[in-house]
């Protein structure tokens, strides 16, 4: 389907649908993250460095555990500077998420 052809099936709409669709959307972009990304069914759907199934909490978990960034990617030879820039950056913008996350894992 193109945009234009989109365009024409949205302003058909009632605006009760726009407003579902308006919602998804919005849900939908609240969860884009450069770099991040978060599957149902993979790693219980935690947010994953993209392309991978090394959830973020995991990274930060280690840096805690006093490793450098070199050590992290030593221990993970997939990972690059900029897949650590962006799980830094995802965590400190999804802290209490990160820190339930780290803490479902040490209580399993």
């Amino acid at each position: 389907m193109t945009l234009d052809e989109l365009r024409t099936h949205l302003l058909a709409l009632t605006s009760e649908e726009k407003a579902e669709v308006v919602q998804l959307l919005v849900q939908n972009l609240g969860n884009a993250w450069p770099g991040v990304e978060k599957t149902p069914g993979v790693v219980g759907g935690d947010a994953c460095i993209a392309g991978t199934r090394i959830p973020v909490w995991d990274l930060v978990q280690y840096r805690r555990l006093g490793a450098s960034d070199a050590k992290v990617l030593e221990a993970y030879p997939q990972l690059t500077a900029t897949d650590l820039t962006h799980a830094w950056q995802y965590a400190e913008a999804h802290a209490a998420e990160i820190e339930f996350a780290i803490q479902q894992n040490e209580a399993a």
